[in-house]
């Protein structure tokens, strides 16, 4: 690089931008707060860090995602830093500073789901996360979206076998592969190099791709939404966070379904209550609920860390056969 091009881009700067994944639990659907961006895109909440004003990226990311929706956060978690040349955020700001927008992405849980606000100036809805990623909802089997995908996922990989080995794995496309949960980032990742999401064509001038039924968003935001989903599924098995999304007390049945619409997998009941009871994660009330449609269930509490001072355990998440 000559010496005009270094200064050029130490020039060109750069801006750090704070996003926040809210993921809720809202009628038996795991869903993520979004805003809209200028065009009027799904968006994550985002707001600019200013060095000179704010102490903590935390404490900026709370003040302005309240600011925005009107909604308090509560448990937050830094999930990584998104800065790639090429794709829409970090792409050079528009106005004569034209620095590079680099974002910090945050997850944070809530059992609390209230209607979006309707107050003026704030922006809030609730929308559900297999809209967003309908290839990850598993629970009743392979998604309908598969039928259009795997033949498109062949097409890309046109023989390559690497390519074709990366989306069998990934996606399950044949018996002997099995469905990893958990590897949600890298199944967005490989659709996008493949131009079969919008976010693709729009970075890369393309025409846009055949119409899935998924949900596009503002930015590199839907990167984010997966990198925090894929984090959270893995976060399921080894840190009790399923209790952030649940309210006080609830059925075991209840807990089973919240794991089950976030995980987008369906899970052996029987198994699913043995693991949660071996675990020592829940305690029952002695309350009986009749809101479930058949016979009073017992509620449960959760009962928090592990008494003898190691961190509490995940929830075992045995699929159905």
């Amino acid at each position: 690089m000559t010496q005009a091009g270094a200064l050029q881009g130490h020039e060109q700067g750069v801006r750090i931008g704070l996003s926040a994944v809210v993921i809720a639990l809202r009628a038996g659907q795991a869903v993520v707060l979004t805003t809209h961006a200028a065009d009027g895109a799904p968006a994550l909440p985002f707001g600019p860090f200013d060095p000179a004003r704010d102490r903590t990226f935390e404490l900026a990311l709370r003040a302005f995602v309240t600011a925005q929706t009107g909604f308090p956060l509560g448990f937050v978690e830094q999930l990584y830093t998104f800065g790639d040349a090429g794709r829409a955020s970090p792409r050079a700001t528009p106005g004569p500073e034209r620095a590079r927008e680099v974002s910090v992405g945050y997850l944070a849980l809530t059992a609390d789901a209230p209607e979006a606000p309707e107050a003026p100036g704030l922006d809030a809805a609730w929308t559900p996360v297999f809209d967003i990623f309908p290839w990850e909802d598993w629970r009743d089997g392979p998604p309908a979206v598969m039928a259009t995908l795997t033949p498109a996922l062949r097409a890309w990989a046109d023989g390559d076998a690497r390519r074709l080995g990366r989306a069998e794995t990934l996606f399950a496309l044949t018996p002997e592969r099995r469905w990893n949960e958990e590897r949600v980032l890298e199944r967005y990742e490989l659709l996008y190099e493949a131009g079969l999401v919008a976010e693709s064509a729009r970075d890369h001038d393309r025409p846009p791709p055949s119409a899935l039924p998924d949900l596009p968003m503002a930015s590199d935001h839907r990167r984010i939404v997966a990198t925090a989903l894929g984090r959270l599924r893995s976060k399921l098995k080894y840190r009790p966070v399923l209790f952030d999304l649940t309210p006080d007390t609830f059925t075991l049945s209840a807990l089973q379904a919240a794991a089950e619409a976030v995980a987008g997998l369906s899970l052996h009941k029987q198994n699913f209550r043995r693991g949660v009871e071996r675990a020592g994660l829940v305690q029952a009330t002695g309350v009986f609920s009749s809101d479930t449609g058949g016979r009073p269930a017992e509620l449960f509490r959760f009962v928090g860390a592990d008494p003898l001072g190691g961190p509490a355990p995940g929830l075992t998440l045995p699929g159905q056969r």
